[in-house]
């Protein structure tokens, strides 16, 4: 209604929309400053056929980084939209712990542009029944709904359980995580994802323990194959890129 429109005007210079990064006013929401849009290294090919880690040039479509050729993945790649890096990081912890839920939405529009072609249905890791209670929102759900609502790609919240309350992986080693997490996904009904192409949904990608304690109780109930799709990714310093 037109008679709103001052209303409006008056709440945006009020109000206006904010850096994700690091909040200074900028012209659209889910817009980044130039100084944070700059600071962000956005991942694509060329990149290793089986994980998707980044290459520095192009070695062809089918070469495999040193880490696949030793041990190829049970996914089908990560799909992450950034590295993980300051404004990256900002923007995962101050979804995940900070409550600013508005973050999923910025996340999803970066992450969309890597979804590939032919997902039949996008399921975010799940967090435990007490940890969902405690914090009051799962981030990776509020992200697969955002690149659900983008991308018109079917999503579904409640297929993937974790059945197990795990530790805290934050400052595991990566056998230490796989431990962890060993056991504590299951599939509550395999004819929802029997024969489906799947996108797995998450904030960030670290050592990949989560990812493959999911992949594997996806591709055992009948899954097609199951993509990973993330926000950022850790690149270690030894990285085959």
């Amino acid at each position: 209604m037109r008679i709103l429109e001052p209303f409006r005007l008056i709440g945006a210079i009020a109000l206006p929309p904010r850096c994700p990064g690091c909040g200074v006013p900028v012209a659209e929401d889910h817009r980044f400053c130039a100084p944070c849009w700059t600071s962000l290294r956005f991942l694509g090919p060329p990149w290793c056929a089986g994980c998707n880690r980044p290459f520095a040039f192009d070695r062809g479509e089918e070469a495999l980084c040193a880490l696949c050729l030793v041990t190829p993945p049970r996914h089908a790649g990560v799909r992450a939209a950034v590295a993980y890096g300051p404004v990256a990081r900002d923007l995962a912890l101050r979804l995940k712990y900070g409550g600013r839920i508005a973050f999923a939405e910025t996340m999803a529009r970066q992450m969309r542009r890597l979804l590939p072609a032919g997902i039949d249905l996008l399921i975010p890791v799940p967090l435990h029944r007490w940890r969902l209670w405690s914090r009051g929102f799962n981030q990776a759900a509020l992200i697969a709904d955002a690149v659900a609502e983008l991308s018109g790609v079917a999503h579904d919240r409640e297929v993937l359980v974790r059945s197990r309350r795990t530790v805290p992986l934050r400052g595991l080693g990566g056998k230490q995580r796989s431990k962890a997490v060993a056991r504590a996904f299951v599939v509550s009904d395999k004819e929802r994802v029997r024969g489906r192409t799947i996108a797995l949904v998450d904030d960030v990608y670290t050592s990949g323990a989560t990812a493959d304690a999911c992949t594997r109780v996806l591709l055992d109930a009948g899954a097609r194959s199951v993509v990973l799709l993330c926000w950022a990714r850790v690149l270690s310093s030894t990285a085959d890129d």
